[in-house]
């Protein structure tokens, strides 16, 4: 009985405190201090909440966030979005409506390189969305496909949500998570480019201007060097030249470097942006702290456990299970941040699933992507409201057109799951 209380007070305390307004750390902290006053004293249990916090913190493969924060920061702010869209234009821009499939490729690759959803839907948002709207594309559709495509960089690595769940599974392979996410993503943005394929017949939009051949090498070889970032980072994590935290601070000598050399960045532009990875990194690390407290709490009071047990006595068969844990991550998302869902749940769902055969790195795929589809959905989607307000449209606007790109999003989430090849098949090829 003892058990389900504090799974009770657990669960209450955090949706009352959400309920009227407490922020996502604050009340996942304070939740885990409640549910831990039920076997052991206050003062003991707020001292505890403090240490895990504390420890949570400690650990070398979170000192890839911040760097990768920052190297997403500087490309925002050094020319990198323009030369990726000019890329995505050549190659695209001349079907009807080529603006909606640049907008996916662009974000996919700048989302890619930047490891951050947020800096993409504004970066590419806010170049296109003006060109859309001046070539007579519907501002609401414009703005659900930025929204949607934006995810796919949480997936295509290198992705800090990638290394949180490593953390939070206590250790699967972050080399094994970058190499799994391509597939997935790319299937990902597919899906959306297909849906937004039938929107376009279905306004009739125009084609764009053709590309010569020359213009297109010439706009590749301008995009070159960033794209070379991926390579530089996720090969070198592969082939073991460097473990994923050096690889971030290589990304930011890396991207810094371009950056001046493109002549977006002066030195006097650094302390913004420094201070603006800063306050982003702030955020997400008070988040992870708290999460990993929340965490420890429901170990200490064998909640995982206890779920686990009973989501095994509904079924043993493991699409049962999947399908299960993926329609309550769906709801969790509509309401909850990605980091601290997937530090609060992992522990949760991973010991059932690799107890019916699912590989952790498969599963750290579908949660990610499960929740990716979460941040584009209110009432907390923080890339539904980057997206909406960087299209100078209103929520209420945006939701209908919005719904076929989520359908889109659930149908590769559903095939992703279904089968696991798609996402092992490249660690297994790498031997990872």
């Amino acid at each position: 009985m003892e058990e389900y209380l504090s799974i009770l007070i657990l669960v209450s305390s955090f949706i009352i405190l959400m309920g009227i307004g407490v922020p996502v750390a604050w009340a996942l902290g304070f939740s885990s201090f409640l549910t831990l006053t039920v076997t052991i004293a206050t003062v003991p249990s707020a001292t505890t909440i403090a240490q895990r916090m504390g420890v949570g913190l400690d650990s070398f493969a979170l000192l890839a966030i911040p760097f990768f924060i920052l190297a997403g920061e500087i490309m925002n702010k050094g020319g990198i979005a323009n030369r990726l869209i000019n890329l995505a234009k050549a190659m695209t821009g001349r079907l009807p409506g080529g603006l909606l499939y640049v907008n996916v490729i662009a974000a996919m690759l700048f989302g890619a390189i930047a490891g951050s959803a947020a800096a993409a839907a504004s970066a590419i948002g806010g170049i296109l969305g003006p060109r859309m709207e001046k070539e007579g594309y519907p501002r609401e559709l414009g703005a659900s496909v930025n929204i949607t495509s934006s995810t796919t960089g949480l997936i295509i690595p290198p992705s800090n949500v990638l290394i949180v769940y490593s953390l939070a599974s206590g250790g699967v392979s972050i080399a094994a998570l970058f190499v799994a996410g391509y597939i997935p993503g790319l299937l990902v943005g597919m899906f959306l480019m297909i849906t937004a394929a039938i929107f376009i017949k279905k306004h009739n939009l125009k084609p764009g201007e053709v590309t010569t051949l020359k213009e297109l090498g010439t706009k590749f070889l301008a995009a070159f060097p960033s794209l070379m970032l991926l390579v530089v980072v996720i090969g070198g994590i592969v082939i073991g030249v460097f473990t994923a935290t050096e690889a971030s601070a290589i990304a930011v000598i890396y991207t810094l470097v371009l950056s001046f050399i493109y002549g977006e960045i002066k030195v006097k532009d650094l302390p913004g942006v420094l201070l603006k990875s800063s306050e982003t990194t702030a955020i997400v690390m008070l988040l992870i702290a708290t999460s990993m407290s929340m965490s420890w709490a429901m170990s200490s009071e064998n909640i995982p456990q206890s779920i686990s047990s009973s989501l095994l006595a509904l079924s043993d068969n493991k699409f049962v299970i999947l399908i299960m844990i993926n329609l309550i991550l769906l709801f969790v998302g509509t309401f909850m941040d990605m980091t601290p869902a997937v530090l609060i749940f992992t522990p949760i769902f991973l010991p059932a699933v690799v107890t019916i055969g699912i590989d952790p790195v498969h599963f750290g795929i579908i949660m990610v992507l499960n929740l990716c589809i979460g941040i584009c959905t209110p009432p907390v989607g923080s890339v539904l409201f980057i997206g909406v307000g960087v299209a100078k449209t209103t929520i209420a606007k945006v939701f209908l057109p919005l719904l076929p790109f989520f359908l889109a999003m659930i149908l590769g989430l559903i095939v992703i799951t279904l089968i696991p090849e798609l996402t092992l098949w490249l660690p297994g090829l790498f031997g990872l």
